[in-house]
């Protein structure tokens, strides 16, 4: 045997073999996968749209198919209308545009619509006899093509937003595929799982739903004294305290601190740093700074509100220093007041306040932008007993939440199982 057909050989050996870690048992025995064109899988889908009246649609990642109307404000379609593709419920699109969760563009199913119109630039599908919908579209969430597509891209997105993709490149794209009964059988059991992700998602919803109604009951209306809805013990308490959020609060400034004097490690010494991302994203790793003796440390039961940005929307719960983009709502009378009923409260007053920010493009809103601010309270025993049923309700919706994003964590290790690696693709 040549040195060559020895080197030929031993290439061949090292390649990984295109089989899932994780298999049903009656596919345990079979062929691994193999490599699959999405030009041998699926025909092109070029009709055009003509004189037909169709919904013109565009696609956004994470979301799908959403009418141009609603992503833009306006149907944007114009002239190109009659050259748009005709889509029909099956067929795939891929939309080049990169995007943070498909950085070389997202590819979806139409399911629902019966018939749309497609911008001609996106790239559109139908897949051949012998080959699962529901499969590939697991695998374009899991962004298989894109591991494929990023090695031929070589700049980045034009004018328009989208990337420099030929129909060439992207139907040369190997998915690794197994057999259709082993396509059907991966396919169901993420569908499957994908049917208990959206009921936990519709019951964080109508948690949150039943709560915002809750919410407009527990508070008194615009031009009302009292709320609509009383726990029994204070039905008959009358009218609730009418005063401005300078009656109430005195305004504290958050601190001003260089980012190179924040640090990501929690050592001695160091106080939690309280940025605007950390409340509104919630996962971001917490930044911490040394702090001068005397400085203003927040407490888990200390209200503050954010002033640029997204003025007025109120936090609690949080221990450390807050930076100077949010200031800290001190009660001028602690003793009268429960601190979790006025985070509740004041985010009913979250259009009211934001709505004082002016048009700018930061918005942002004042200590004397507030001081005449309307509230309305009643006595401290009413307050506790709203902020413990709400607190209640948001532990529960929290508990929901945390199912939720448990769920889809499964279901990604999941298809990391059922998957072969990308690694046993090659361009031969």
């Amino acid at each position: 045997m040549s040195s060559k057909t020895k080197t030929t050989a031993t290439k061949e050996e090292a390649k990984p073999a295109l089989v899932p870690k994780l298999r049903f048992p009656e596919f345990r025995g079979a062929d691994e996968w193999k490599p699959v064109t999405l030009e041998e899988a699926s025909t092109p889908v070029t009709e055009r749209v003509g004189e037909r009246k169709l919904t013109p649609v565009s696609i956004s990642a994470g979301i799908g198919f959403v009418p141009q109307a609603e992503k833009f404000g306006r149907d944007i379609s114009g002239n190109q209308y009659q050259l748009y593709t005709l889509v029909r419920d099956g067929d795939f699109v891929f939309n080049k545009g990169n995007s943070l969760k498909f950085p070389q563009g997202c590819v979806y199913q139409l399911q629902g619509w019966g018939q749309v119109a497609a911008p001609n630039v996106f790239i559109c599908f139908r897949l051949k006899k012998g080959y699962s919908d529901g499969f590939f579209q697991q695998c374009f969430e899991q962004n298989q093509h894109g591991m494929e597509l990023k090695r031929h891209i070589t700049s980045g997105a034009r004018s328009n937003g989208l990337l420099n993709i030929s129909k060439e490149t992207f139907f040369g794209v190997k998915i690794p595929t197994p057999s259709p009964a082993e396509q059907q059988k991966i396919a169901e059991c993420l569908s499957s799982v994908d049917e208990l992700i959206a009921a936990q998602a519709r019951k964080v919803d109508a948690l949150k739903t039943h709560k915002k109604g809750l919410m407009q009951q527990l508070f008194p209306r615009e031009g009302e004294t009292q709320p609509r809805l009383r726990f029994p013990e204070f039905q008959n308490a009358g009218d609730w305290e009418d005063d401005s959020m300078q009656d109430v609060f005195v305004f504290r400034q958050g601190l001003q601190v260089a980012v190179e004097n924040q640090f990501l490690e929690n050592e001695e010494d160091r106080e939690r740093f309280i940025r605007i991302i950390d409340i509104t994203q919630c996962n971001e790793p917490p930044r911490y700074i040394t702090v001068t003796k005397g400085a203003n440390i927040v407490s888990s039961e200390d209200l503050f509100m954010i002033r640029y940005g997204t003025p007025g929307v109120v936090a609690i719960g949080y221990e450390g220093v807050i930076a100077n983009n949010l200031f800290q709502l001190i009660f001028k009378n602690a003793k009268h007041h429960s601190p979790f009923f006025w985070y509740h409260y004041l985010q009913t007053k979250y259009d009211e306040i934001s709505g004082l920010s002016g048009s700018s493009s930061m918005p942002a809103i004042s200590f004397k932008t507030l001081n005449h601010v309307e509230v309305k309270y009643p006595p401290l025993s009413e307050q506790q007993r709203i902020a413990k049923c709400l607190s209640s309700l948001d532990a529960l919706i929290t508990a929901e939440t945390q199912k939720h994003e448990a769920l889809k964590t499964h279901k990604k290790g999941l298809m990391q199982q059922l998957f072969p690696s990308q690694e046993g693709i090659t361009d031969s």
